[in-house]
């Protein structure tokens, strides 16, 4: 029960809910990625990535000094995969989650040029 509290817990702010939908629509991000689609700084979106690693949502990678993003989709608990699913069919809708996936687009070509972000799409 303990674990399905951290997940609700992580689905129950706005701007958890969309990262995780950004995340979504791309396979992996890094926190320059996630802070420019949701126009947010770099503290907010490092401090709501937390819970979502916290809830076994999310996952990172190293590389580098950079820390890449992407959603579990592995099974690491009973609840993980059936939300996942779930997720991936809510909010689609939202004109916030349409603001940020056009926004990401692009971020995209911004980190391209940027030095900050080393992301090569």
């Amino acid at each position: 029960m303990r674990q399905l509290i951290k997940i609700f817990k992580a689905l129950s702010d706005e701007t958890r809910l969309r990262i995780l939908k950004i995340l979504e629509a791309r396979n992996e991000l890094c926190v320059c990625e996630i802070m420019q689609a949701l126009d947010i700084s770099q503290s907010r979106a490092s401090r709501n990535l937390g819970p979502l690693k916290d809830a076994g949502l999310v996952k990172d990678r190293r590389d580098g000094v950079w820390i890449y993003y992407s959603i579990n989709r592995k099974k690491i608990n009973e609840y993980n995969q059936s939300l996942n699913e779930l997720l991936t069919n809510w909010l689609n809708d939202e004109e916030i989650v349409k603001k940020d996936r056009e926004r990401l687009k692009k971020t995209v070509k911004l980190s391209q040029q940027n030095k900050k972000c080393p992301r090569k799409l």
